[in-house]
């Protein structure tokens, strides 16, 4: 089990990127299942205008042909949504190979319907814009080459289409009727497709300002924990100094023979031992004097050793723990973990120094620790404020850390931290934890 220091050091080096790239992954497959939307329309688009110019305008047109090439775009569409419909990374490759096939499907349509000369030959220019949207400018500028190369073959191959040049008749042309069609089924398409693209566009800059706000904190606990494995060190000598001190003055006579200062001696060594046990702790974390093997317990088991510990080494004139748990669970002791606890008891006992409360109780694979005081509250801005450093309803220098520390050591391993005001007065503060992150792969044990 890798130390808190070596924990949030992993975390911050790698977490964000990988983070960022799933952000990029979540966006690019976003973009394809809209794009086969967007195909889908076209294809319904391409059967009604089909329909519309043979049945209404009597235009002749190579009906089977223009079916076939209809139903090979809609068995690539199928097959799309097949591979694509699953959460799978997505390429510009993939994507361009994708508008390469419907500019193809286009161009073959808009041969067997008069080329040019089809008022529909203008919806190139979706393809266009939805390349520049979707693909790095590379591609982009492949399938304008692409596009301006099906435009010049359909205008020395393609037989012109049966309409009669008639441009002058304004709207009741059937070209212009055909050209306010087409661009008011380009117009509809792009709006449609370029609003939901913004969307995610503005989704994906929110989540990375997220992780860039996510790595920001997790820089600020690795230099937190840095200085405290300084400080550490740098607190043993005088630590030890003191306690040969002491040890001395218990042994002098005018100590040793006076019941009220022996009993002050007595409480300094033992507040001096609590203090060099904290030091300990810290160096232990930072993996100087600690095995990297991770300690086999139960979540009962973990629960009740830090609750004893807790409470023997704090001055806590109520507490009421309520265990809960109906079905002990084998997990690995993490000392991160009992660390987070262990804050955020300090911050209720500080708030509520009279009582305190932790209830623990497991609901759908969740593990709740709950941390309950009667003290003041949080006011509404700390509420909004939660898990951000230096943010407490202390007026103190450096408090805050408490609840920052728990809130980045649950998001590392899967859960939550949230706090709200009871009704009856003070705080609560839950934990979710999954039992997942903890949980050891082997039998269960019943108790």
């Amino acid at each position: 089990m890798q130390s808190p220091l070596d924990f949030f050091a992993k975390a911050a080096r790698s977490s964000p990127q990988a983070a960022a790239a799933n952000v990029e992954f979540a966006a690019g497959h976003k973009n394809m299942l809209q794009l086969i939307e967007l195909r889908w329309i076209a294809v319904i688009g391409q059967i009604t205008t089909i329909a519309s110019a043979i049945l209404i305008f009597q235009i002749e047109l190579p009906l089977l042909p223009m079916l076939q090439v209809l139903a090979c775009l809609i068995a690539f569409n199928i097959a799309s949504h097949l591979r694509w419909h699953e959460r799978r990374p997505v390429s510009n490759g993939e994507v361009f190979m994708a508008l390469l096939v419907d500019v193809a499907s286009l161009t073959v349509l808009l041969y067997l319907s008069g080329g040019i000369t089809n008022p529909f030959a203008f919806l190139y220019l979706l393809q266009v814009i939805l390349s520049a949207v979707l693909l790095e400018v590379m591609w982009t500028w492949i399938i304008v080459l692409i596009t301006i190369g099906c435009m010049a073959g359909l205008a020395m191959y393609a037989q012109p289409l049966a309409l009669p040049f008639d441009h002058a008749r304004g709207i009741s042309s059937i070209y212009i009727q055909g050209l306010l069609v087409c661009f008011a089924l380009n117009a509809a398409l792009l709006v449609m497709f370029i609003s939901r693209i913004s969307d995610t566009l503005r989704d994906k800059a929110a989540q990375l300002a997220a992780l860039r706000q996510q790595a920001v904190e997790e820089e600020h606990i690795v230099r937190m924990g840095l200085l405290a494995s300084g400080a550490a060190h740098e607190l043993g000598t005088p630590l030890a100094t003191v306690s040969v001190i002491l040890g001395d003055w218990k042994r002098m006579p005018q100590f040793r023979d006076d019941p009220g200062l022996l009993e002050d001696l007595t409480e300094m060594q033992n507040q001096l031992q609590r203090c060099k046990s904290i030091v300990s702790g810290i160096l232990l974390s930072a993996g100087e004097a600690r095995g990297e093997s991770a300690v086999r317990t139960t979540v009962r088991s973990f629960l009740d050793g830090l609750v004893a510990h807790w409470q023997a080494s704090r001055q806590v004139a109520g507490f009421q723990y309520n265990n809960r748990i109906a079905e002990d669970l084998p997990v690995a002791s993490d000392s991160a973990l009992k660390q987070t606890i262990d804050n955020l008891l300090d911050n209720a006992l500080e708030a509520s120094p009279a009582w305190v409360g932790l209830d623990a109780v497991i609901e759908d694979g969740t593990l709740h620790v709950v941390v309950t005081d009667r003290g003041p509250g949080f006011s509404p801005a700390m509420l909004g404020q939660i898990g951000k450093p230096y943010q407490s309803t202390k007026a103190k220098p450096g408090r805050g850390l408490g609840l920052f520390l728990a809130v980045n050591v649950a998001r590392k391993l899967g859960g939550s931290v949230s706090a709200e005001n009871r009704p009856q007065g003070g705080a609560q503060v839950t934990l979710s934890l999954p039992l997942s992150s903890i949980e050891l792969e082997e039998e269960r044990i019943d108790g």
